[in-house]
């Protein structure tokens, strides 16, 4: 047997009883959802975030992680239930017209996510290597397929590389918050500030939020709790939404230190004095004087660690969001290629690299209420969830949740046509 199918019969030994199951036999799917949530995307509009505004958004990471930590238990919950991925349930109970869209909006956002984690991978293998932006971008896409290559050991290979390279990028920013000059008291009041100091702190909040909170993550999680242990009874699913629960609080509780270190870095490294700094590039070349060699390689480590990673996820849940959707699955080689080309081709036209990571993230956060809406549906239904439906108090805050977003997306979109919004100027 191999490694993966050995976790499978000991997870399914353990939710039978026959053995006591360790908490890290059940650790995988969280992990792998919680790298959307470090992805260079996060790196661009965290950096724009601590740069511009200090530590006066850290309340809006807070709370677009406990919003992720909700949905992607919810998504979880999903598939452990029901046997069924997020993007088949809405194949299977959606009208065919609002099938296809929320599949061709799915596809703009798994897009709009390669975009970001190959500009982040390149930028961070060009400034390394000294190459061209457009031949890190080609190294990164090999990097990525040749990792890739290793699903077909089985989900428990991909859990523990993805694993190792979570566990790089954390530990790349706990070493940047020994370095860099940190005010802790600011950074508690910018938790607890809940301000938005101006009109394009409100578009780096949309993207902090779209950064953040992924929608391929929620198509995502749902498909990766699906056929890894199949429980046999109501019991056995009990027992597993218990763990899946734990995991992904521990698992996005990290995403969001990991999140909240960015954004603490950068308003302690650039806020005062370097405030313009807006591009990861000039932020690489910034920290070097600022704060030593050490911390502008390391944060070069994380940046490449997060790309990689998070490309292969990305990779992943396109495939999942393709075939839940239509039933239709392309080689893996062809998939990365759909959703990779768009990059090189925003890149071969001279746009800026940190720009085009925020505007990413602003996109997936447009696109970020569908899987959410379907979401709240699909685990708000007792013929869908049985006794796993959500609690009136779970329904409640994931509507809020839901409410929040679309609520910045309104703002947002008003500012952008030029309608006037009180209190931003």
């Amino acid at each position: 047997m191999n490694l993966s199918t050995r976790t499978t019969v000991a997870i399914r030994d353990a939710l039978a009883g026959r053995t006591r199951g360790s908490m890290l036999l059940f650790t995988g799917p969280a992990v792998i959802a919680s790298i959307a949530y470090m992805d260079p995307g996060n790196f661009a509009t965290n950096i724009q975030a601590g740069a511009r505004y200090g530590y006066a958004l850290l309340w809006v990471v807070l709370a677009a992680n406990l919003i992720a930590m909700l949905f992607q238990a919810l998504s979880a919950k999903l598939g452990i239930a029901t046997g069924s991925n997020l993007a088949e349930f809405c194949r299977d109970e959606f009208p065919r017209p609002v099938v296809w869209f929320m599949w061709v909006a799915s596809e703009i956002a798994a897009m709009a996510t390669d975009l970001a984690e190959f500009l982040g991978g390149a930028i961070g293998l060009a400034l390394l290597l000294g190459m061209p932006l457009i031949w890190g971008m080609a190294v990164t896409a090999v990097v990525t397929y040749a990792i890739l290559l290793f699903e077909r050991s089985g989900f428990r290979t991909m859990e523990l590389i993805i694993g190792a390279l979570v566990t790089l990028i954390g530990a790349c920013y706990v070493v940047e918050l020994f370095i860099a000059p940190v005010d802790w008291g600011g950074a508690a009041a910018g938790m607890t500030g809940f301000q938005i100091p101006d009109a394009f702190a409100l578009t780096i909040a949309v993207g902090i939020v779209g950064a953040t909170v992924m929608p391929h993550a929620l198509y995502l999680h749902s498909g990766l709790t699906q056929h890894r242990a199949g429980p046999v009874d109501t019991e056995q699913k009990r027992k597993l939404v218990n763990y899946s629960n734990r995991e992904v609080i521990v698992a996005l509780a990290i995403a969001g230190l990991v999140n909240m270190a960015m954004v603490i870095m950068a308003a302690a490294a650039f806020h005062l004095g370097h405030s313009d700094v807006a591009e990861i590039e000039t932020a690489y070349h910034t920290l070097t004087p600022l704060l030593g060699v050490a911390a502008a390689a390391v944060f070069l480590v994380s940046l490449i660690a997060s790309g990689v990673s998070s490309s292969v996820v990305g990779t992943m849940a396109g495939q999942m969001i393709m075939q839940g959707f239509i039933g239709f699955r392309i080689p893996i080689w062809l998939r990365r290629l759909v959703t990779m080309v768009p990059a090189f081709i925003v890149i071969a036209m001279g746009v800026d690299a940190t720009q085009a990571l925020v505007i990413s993230q602003v996109i997936l956060s447009l696109v970020l209420p569908i899987p959410m809406i379907a979401l709240v549906i699909a685990t708000g239904r007792r013929d869908v969830m049985g006794e796993f439906r959500n609690s009136r108090l779970t329904q409640a805050i994931a509507i809020l949740g839901t409410l929040l977003v679309l609520s910045l997306n309104g703002v947002l979109l008003a500012q952008t046509f030029g309608i006037p919004i009180p209190g931003l100027a």
